[in-house]
Formats: structure tokens, sequence, C-alpha cells
């Protein structure tokens, strides 16, 4: 009687893990649904210069491959595309805010489109690698190519059907949703790569990936390759 008992009980057990889980899953996707049907905000030209928004694993790699681009006169890393207010480094990387560590790009559109800038984010990154890049996994290394308007989404829309085109159809792993609002990182977050050239994962994880964009597109880069 007692096994019988102790068996129902792990059964029990079983079925509301699984609820559970299937809960969360769902309550995920609800809020991603919720998320793609947001109105862009568009944020406003200033001083002539305009801000676009994107995330791609680390911000340490991506602030460092952006401010190598011409036309880029900034890149700051920081916090996008979740639910909660005033994220920081310890609470995204848990996961549960939803938020992504992104970069905010503040370019001379005069010098460099926000099409050039959707060809650097797709060549600079393994376009198919979900939820990371490269050794960094979890929802807050996912990739999301951020819009305001519809002219940015249709740019993203035709670049995504072009790298269907060569990874297959749905193999693209980057979300694609209306910016919301971007929150700076920590000080010490900015300008990483530069302040700590020594850094045992710059050495190892974020000069390799930056060289690699930059062989890539040479004719996109500042003549001292932003450095």
């Amino acid at each position: 009687m007692k096994k019988i008992f102790l068996l129902s009980l792990s059964f029990a057990l079983l079925s509301l893990n699984a609820s559970c889980q299937d809960m969360a899953k769902q309550h995920k996707e609800d809020q991603a649904q919720a998320q793609e049907q947001q109105t862009p905000v568009q944020v406003t030209s200033k001083d002539g210069l305009e801000r676009a928004y994107f995330a791609s694993g680390c911000f340490w790699c991506v602030e460092a491959v952006y401010e190598s681009v011409t036309g880029v006169k900034e890149s700051i890393s920081g916090y996008s595309g979740g639910h909660t207010k005033n994220p920081t480094y310890a609470s995204s990387n848990t996961g549960k805010t939803g938020h992504a560590e992104a970069v905010e790009i503040i370019y001379d559109a005069s010098k460099i489109s926000f099409s050039d800038l959707v060809d650097v984010y797709f060549g600079s990154q393994n376009v198919t690698q979900i939820n990371g890049q490269g050794p960094d996994r979890g929802s807050q290394y996912r990739s999301i190519i951020f819009y305001q308007n519809q002219e940015q989404k249709d740019i993203i829309d035709t670049k995504v059907a072009a790298q269907e085109k060569i990874y297959g159809a749905g193999k693209v792993a980057a979300q694609i949703l209306p910016f919301q609002k971007f929150w700076i990182g920590e000080d010490y977050h900015q300008n990483y790569e530069k302040n700590n050239p020594f850094n045992s994962y710059i050495l190892g994880v974020s000069i390799p990936r930056l060289i690699k964009f930059q062989q890539k597109f040479p004719h996109l880069l500042k003549e001292n390759g932003g450095h």
C-alpha cells in the first residue's frame, strides 16, 4: 500500500512539474506575442545623428564591432527587449527580466544607412544560433533586431529573407521586435574591449569576432578600424 502511495505521489509530482513547465512556456510565448504587437517607439534625431538598436550576444563584442564601422559615432552597451524596469547586469543574467544585452548605435545616416547596419548585424554573428552567440548562452544573449518604423521593418524583413535563402527557411534566429526602450548598462561595460584589451574573454572571443567581421566588410570600416 505504501509503495502504491509513493508511486501515485511521484506521478502526481511529475504531472505537476510538467504542467508548470507548460504554463511557463505558454507565458513566455504570450509575452513574446504581446511584444511583437506593440507600437514601435520612434527615437528623435539629435545633433543630426540617428539611433538604432540591436542585440547579438555579449554586448562587449557587439559594441566593438559597430564602433569600427564608418559613420558610427558611438555604440553604447545596455539592455532591451524585456518586461522589467531598470534592468541590471545581474538581473538580466537570470533570464527573468526578458531583456537581452543590447547596443544603442549612434550614427550619421549620411555616411551609413540603417540597411548597412543590418548587414553589419548579420555579418558579425552566427545567424542561426538560438539564445546566444558562441559560448554565451541564454535568453539574455539572444539575437534581436529592433525597428522604430515600418520602413525599418521592411528593410529587416528583406534582409531576413535573404539570409533564409542562404541558411534555410525559419533558420534565422533573430527576433524582430518593435523598439520600446533602451536601458543604458553599467559604466564598466562601456568601451569594455578598448579598456580591457588583455581580458581573457576579450582575447579569446571578442577580438576574434571583431577581426572576422572586419575581414568580411573592409569597405565599411573606419580608416583606423575604430581603434
